[in-house]
């Protein structure tokens, strides 16, 4: 489940370049992103990937939301430090791949040729990729990025583990609710701007 490959075929290149490179390809071109720029066991771009993405949201969040992360014996500095190294560091890659391993068992019975729990970890963290701006406390932001964020997994699915768009639908909601619904709090959102908060 969490192979490294060290010189892998295919994959995305290494580099800051090239992480703002795959932020934009993903944003603007999809279908051709998950298609070229997945390759098996290579996750370590997209683990990276999907820490910085979380590094931004949480920074973002923190700077504007007040009480957004608990201050340790009057330490502000030290204590967001360590909650934003705890969100992207720890509990973003954990929840990527219990995330990745439950897409996994939805899809056995239902793409025969699916690819595997690496692809899968990869197209979910690149699949994150609006969610930079989910840390800012607008709503209507916060559920853009969200349903953005679950419009590009459905398509990675689609491509990644060859199922129709129907399938790749009903198949990534579980995913989809995980880290998009509950990670990055597109549920509360859709509460508030539907008046149900």
């Amino acid at each position: 489940m969490t192979q490294w490959v060290e010189n892998p075929t295919g994959g995305r290149d290494r580099g800051p370049v090239a992480l703002a490179q795959a932020w934009v390809e993903v944003l603007v071109r999809p279908r051709r992103f998950f298609r070229a720029a997945v390759a098996p066991g290579d996750q370590a771009p997209g683990l990276v990937f999907a820490g910085l993405v979380v590094t931004i949201e949480e920074a973002t969040r923190f700077l504007l939301v007040e009480n957004a992360y608990p201050v340790f014996g009057g330490q502000e500095s030290l204590s967001f430090i360590f909650a934003l190294a705890l969100a992207a560091l720890f509990v973003a890659p954990a929840a990527l791949h219990l995330t990745a391993a439950i897409q996994t068992l939805l899809l056995i019975p239902f793409a025969p040729e699916r690819g595997g729990v690496s692809e899968t970890v990869q197209l979910l963290a690149y699949a994150a990729a609006p969610c930079v701006f989910a840390g800012i406390p607008i709503p209507a932001v916060r559920a853009a990025c969200a349903l953005y964020g679950a419009v590009l997994l459905v398509v990675g699915v689609h491509k990644i583990h060859q199922v129709s768009i129907p399938r790749a639908l009903v198949l990534g909601a579980i995913p989809a609710a995980i880290i998009f619904g509950f990670g990055f709090r597109g549920f509360p959102a859709f509460a508030t701007l539907l008046g149900i908060v």
